[in-house]
């Protein structure tokens, strides 16, 4: 009772921070105050940027015949602008108005496409360009328009008249001036960055005073050194943030040397160290691993901004600052979450993982997390989210994180593990490593500790599940008595499981190595949804295993190659 009451208090708290914040920014940047956003009206763009997106020529055609699919969505308009259809999904509104689709026009290289794609841009300054409301005029949404409109700007002007051109440049001013404004308004997150970056490229390829271009390039510098942590990960713990902001950093960085200017260290050195991050969390099959928000990634995608990094190293096996480990020899990769839940604020996409891993042998993933289907309904993106969702164990099926809202896709994360102990295990046969986290201590008075080693020759990888009582406080909940411990192996869809004995499953995935998985306590086979795949939620399966601690407080498993199939 006193654990829901402290849960609730700090709940009740985070919710009058929120509200507060929310009048404040509609002070600053609320549609009464459009006036405050004009005043700044460029006459060019001096250089358009490179666009890192992987674009498809073939869906102009689809936009020019009324059919736009977007974030996993397809709407079939006919003759109606896009821009206005009242949708309800944000997922496809957010993809529409921040114009990353305009990659699209520009790769099909016709008259046709660029003179659809200006009138699609006339039609937004029309219906949304004159309220400084909705989904179109979300900070992070404008931060990618702008960049989308600056990058593309080549396209859009060539063969337009002056008239389009000046209220292209006009509507510009406006979007720049009024991330300028809001950006003081905005928490310390991934979006306020968004700002930072937008407002970088806008100063290096638009006419803006002097003092503009060093304050835009100053809190930039501030903000990446905010942001991006020694080891090259994002300060939210979310791996695909790093992809995010590097398909714009480094055409950023590419842009102060197409203005002949120098560009700040500490971009240089950013986007230097996110590179081997970015490889850190990168499986063979090409893709990112699912911890923290991570929803289907194309490998290609990854391959375009990687092929940027001059060194192309090995990953290195600890993020000690993001919190992950890395264990890979031979042809098995092991990626662990051992790291503490990142600010409030910054845990909109953040999951109860810890302690979660995810395995690949060869090009195809054994166990997974479950990932996010950002366009899915917000009951199943939060769903994704809970610690049953990953590879690792709960309690009583309780999440080691608190959420502000519970249910809801975005909702922060209040409370979480605050101690992780962590011993990184370097023997000749076998490296791992040792993990403790306190998310269970408040409410069952119990501390999860998993270990995992993996040999160098990749072919056994070993571990534990333990739970051990904490040092009682009055808050704790006397209830671990009566706790039962499940631990899920969450696998990929494309796994075949045949169990052998009570204690020992085969695992098969076509065209690679066949493993096997065995346990000393009770082991079931569970249905289960990968959320993460390209082509939507998957049928899938889990290993679960099921102890009490107070009868026996570890459980311990092994993953063995067994038989190797000759390619």
């Amino acid at each position: 009772m006193a654990s829901a009451v402290n849960n609730l208090s700090v709940i009740l708290k985070s919710s009058l921070v929120d509200h507060i914040g929310r009048i404040v920014r509609w002070l600053r940047v609320g549609p009464l105050f459009r006036w405050r956003f004009t005043g700044f009206c460029p006459k060019e763009v001096f250089v358009s940027p490179i666009d890192l997106h992987l674009a498809n020529p073939n869906l102009a055609h689809e936009f020019y015949h009324g059919r736009f699919p977007l974030a996993g969505q397809i709407i079939q308009l006919g003759s109606m602008s896009p821009f206005a259809v009242n949708s309800p999904m944000n997922g496809w509104q957010a993809a529409l108005q921040d114009f990353s689709w305009l990659r699209h026009m520009t790769a099909n290289k016709t008259e046709l496409s660029n003179a659809y794609a200006r009138s699609l841009i006339l039609d937004w300054i029309n219906i949304i360009g004159k309220r400084i409301s909705g989904n179109g005029w979300q900070l992070d949404v404008t931060s990618r328009r702008i960049i989308a409109w600056l990058s593309h700007a080549g396209m859009l002007f060539y063969g337009a008249s002056p008239v389009f051109q000046k209220r292209f440049l006009k509507s510009l001013g406006i979007q720049v001036r009024y991330l300028q404004t809001a950006v003081n308004s905005i928490p310390e997150n991934e979006t306020k960055l968004q700002v930072h970056i937008a407002l970088a490229y806008a100063a290096l390829t638009l006419p803006v005073s002097a003092s503009m271009a060093r304050r835009a390039q100053i809190n930039l510098e501030r903000g990446l050194s905010r942001h991006i942590l020694p080891d090259g990960g994002h300060i939210s713990r979310n791996p695909a943030i790093l992809l995010d902001l590097l398909i714009y950093l480094i055409p950023l960085r590419y842009c102060y040397v197409e203005r002949k200017k120098t560009p700040p260290p500490v971009l240089i050195t950013t986007v230097d160290r996110m590179l081997p991050a970015l490889r850190f969390f990168q499986h063979r099959d090409g893709t990112l691993a699912n911890f923290n928000g991570v929803g289907p990634t194309f490998a290609e995608w990854l391959d375009v901004v990687l092929d940027t990094d001059a060194t192309a190293g090995l990953p290195f096996s600890y993020a000690p600052h993001s919190g992950y480990q890395r264990l890979a020899f031979g042809k098995t990769i092991v990626i662990a979450d051992t790291g503490k839940i990142a600010h409030r604020k910054l845990s909109q996409k953040a999951n109860a993982g810890c302690l979660s891993f995810e395995m690949s042998s060869g090009k195809r993933r054994f166990i997974v997390n479950c990932g996010i289907n950002p366009s899915g309904h917000s009951d199943c993106r939060f769903f994704g989210r809970l610690t049953a969702a990953h590879s690792t164990a709960t309690v009583n099926d309780t999440s080691s994180c608190c959420f502000h809202r519970p249910y809801k896709a975005n909702s922060t994360i209040v409370k979480g593990p605050a101690q992780i102990k962590i011993k990184r295990i370097e023997a000749d046969n076998f490296h791992g490593f040792i993990a403790m986290h306190d998310g269970y201590k408040s409410n069952f008075n119990l501390l999860h500790q998993r270990s995992m080693t993996l040999s160098h020759t990749g072919n056994v990888l070993t571990g534990s599940d333990s739970f051990f009582k904490g040092r009682q406080e009055r808050s704790a909940s006397p209830n671990h008595k009566n706790s039962e411990v499940t631990v899920r192996f969450h696998l990929h869809p494309d796994v075949e499981v045949r169990q052998n004995d009570g204690k020992t499953l085969q695992l098969e995935v076509p065209g690679e190595d066949i493993w096997y998985f065995s346990t000393d306590v009770d082991m079931n086979l569970e249905d289960s949804i990968y959320f993460s795949g390209l082509s939507g939620p998957a049928e899938t399966q889990q290993i679960v295993l099921s102890f009490r601690p107070l009868e026996k407080n570890t459980a311990k498993w092994i993953f063995r190659r067994l038989k190797s199939i000759k390619k």
